[in-house]
């Protein structure tokens, strides 16, 4: 298993609180039932730092869950590693992708609760001349984790173009963005498919763009609020806790992007302010403020997948909306008036 980076906010949690003091943006007081949460500790598991999970390290540095007693670690890991984490319990959440969908047509009693992004802002680059699918034929692309949708934006596209992942174009898959981001950039991949902030670093070098899957409407679940079925029904409260300091670190980012670009350049690393305001900007237009799940992301991850009789499972499956809809109805109603029922 891949060795796990802890976020720890004890140090930047500092310069974090200073910025939020300082601001005149606050999270208004917003009256909905209190809540006791019936675990007191969660670990949760990211798949990456960029702007998608922006909201969620804001939510944390700021304090949104500990203010409702609840404290949260993120830890980033590797999509399998965090789905083997969540099904040995040492990961109570896992806030990514495609990875829950796999483990559960594997056979794991996973589900999602909640879609904290469902538009793609993952981008297909050549390298210089390449500039359509069609001159990526023979040639390698680099991505992220197998089955991430990273490969299944790449494999329906290239079937709805009359060609064949594995056979057409070669797959060459990493642990990350910034991963498959050095393997292309050292000129070891034809292709690279990822998301911000490595889509604004590519941009910057001038690498023409293939495919921008936002623009094109593809739809995912990522990140997603994966969870094992059990978790669900005995920490139901923790888990609307969760949701409701998550949906606060959405309204933040928002409405103060000075803090927010701060805390997305200390976690990624992004120093330039031009790249950190794209990249912020590529966040913003997808995060959720209505997070209920779409089964339409999950049906076309099944329609990919190289699994036996995937295609055929029942989208339903594999998610709950029934926590997301009371939280809605009781907060997110109340914090975003107008724009979530």
């Amino acid at each position: 298993m891949p060795q796990a980076i802890k976020l720890s906010s004890t140090r930047f949690f500092l310069i974090a609180f200073g910025l939020l003091a300082m601001s005149q943006i606050v999270i208004p007081a917003v009256q909905s039932a209190e809540l006791k949460p019936e675990k007191t500790k969660l670990e949760v598991a990211i798949a990456a730092t960029g702007p998608l999970y922006l909201p969620l390290l804001l939510a944390a540095d700021a304090g949104y869950f500990a203010k409702r007693g609840l404290q949260v670690n993120l830890t980033v890991l590797s999509a399998t590693a965090s789905a083997q984490a969540l099904l040995s319990g040492t990961v109570d959440i896992y806030q990514g992708g495609t990875a829950t969908i796999h483990a559960i047509v594997a056979g794991s009693d996973l589900i999602y609760i909640a879609a904290a992004v469902d538009k793609s802002t993952l981008v297909l680059f050549g390298q210089k001349g390449i500039t359509t699918l069609e001159g990526l034929r023979g040639k390698s692309v680099a991505t992220t984790s197998v089955g991430a949708f990273g490969e299944i934006a790449i494999r329906k596209t290239a079937k709805e173009r009359g060609m064949e992942i594995g056979k057409d174009i070669k797959l060459l898959y990493h642990k990350g963005p910034p991963d498959a981001l050095s393997t292309f950039m050292l000129n070891n991949a034809d292709g690279l498919i990822v998301t911000p902030p490595q889509t604004e670093m590519a941009k910057s070098k001038g690498y023409p763009v293939i495919i921008d899957f936002y623009q094109r409407g593809f739809k995912i679940i990522g990140p997603g609020t994966g969870v094992a079925r059990s978790f669900v029904q005995k920490n139901p409260n923790t888990l609307k806790i969760f949701l409701m300091g998550y949906l606060d670190g959405v309204k933040r980012a928002i409405d103060d992007p000075t803090t927010a670009k701060q805390i997305e350049s200390h976690y990624t690393k992004v120093t330039d302010p031009q790249l950190l305001e794209i990249s912020y900007q590529e966040g913003r237009k997808v995060w959720n403020k209505d997070m209920t799940v779409d089964p339409d992301p999950i049906r076309t991850v099944l329609e990919q997948s190289t699994v036996a009789k995937a295609a055929d499972l029942d989208p339903r499956r594999f998610f709950d909306n029934t926590l997301i809809k009371e939280v809605n109805r009781d907060y997110a109603s109340k914090l975003f008036p107008g724009q979530v029922k």
